[in-house]
């Protein structure tokens, strides 16, 4: 059973050892493992169906700037359980932050496999295994982009594409449309994916209270 245990601040030193974690337990609880650490925000986090790699968005810090620091798509490789991703010292590809620091900042730090944006809020990812979409999606990650809540100019509010090419990724539309960016409008706030039997996907729409099927 994996777990998260994300920062209970928006910008701050937190006990490493209680906060900002991915965690692993057995079935009945027992066995605590930390996995990853230095997560500010991961709401969503998947298996590449191929390499076994624990894949996980993450959110940047707010109230740093309309452009940044960036969200996050994390990759944690083989074998390096345990490792650091950053929060709060360093954020998106290298970072120090600007008000809690400390010497090297980012140094250890595993830096994203993707940048998704300036607060778009990725939350929900899955990757794909389907046999319904074509052949180009197979392996891709599908993220839930939820939105920003403060940006001037919004962003977010969709469904993304995260094309894996070894230890890093390419972000592409998939899912748009809930955002109007010359009214700076949003119409939905997609909020997680899920992977049907037949090889559908279903979106969770949090602001309509919907769910899309895409076929």
């Amino acid at each position: 059973m994996y777990v998260q245990v994300g920062a209970n601040c928006n910008i701050c030193e937190l006990n490493p050892g209680i906060y900002t974690q991915i965690r692993r337990y057995n079935a009945d609880g027992t066995g605590m493992e930390i996995v990853a650490r230095g997560i500010r925000n991961t709401v969503g986090f998947d298996w590449h169906p191929q390499t076994k790699e624990l894949w996980f968005t993450d959110n940047g810090p707010d109230w740093a700037g309309n452009e940044g620091p960036q969200d996050e798509l994390n990759r944690l490789p083989k074998r390096k359980e345990g490792a650091n991703f950053g929060f709060p010292y360093c954020h998106a590809n290298g970072i120090p932050d600007s008000d809690i620091k400390m010497p090297n900042d980012c140094d250890g730090v595993i830096m994203p496999a993707a940048l998704t944006g300036p607060h778009s809020a990725g939350l929900g990812i899955k990757f794909y295994t389907g046999n319904m979409f074509p052949k180009a999606y197979q392996g891709v990650a599908f993220i839930a982009r939820h939105g920003s809540w403060n940006r001037e100019k919004r962003s977010g509010y969709d469904v993304v594409v995260a094309r894996v090419n070894g230890g890093k990724a390419t972000i592409e539309p998939f899912m748009t449309g809930l955002l109007d960016s010359g009214k700076n409008e949003f119409y939905g706030r997609p909020s997680y994916v899920f992977q049907m039997k037949d090889g559908s996907l279903l979106v969770s729409d949090e602001n309509m209270g919907a769910t899309y099927r895409i076929s």
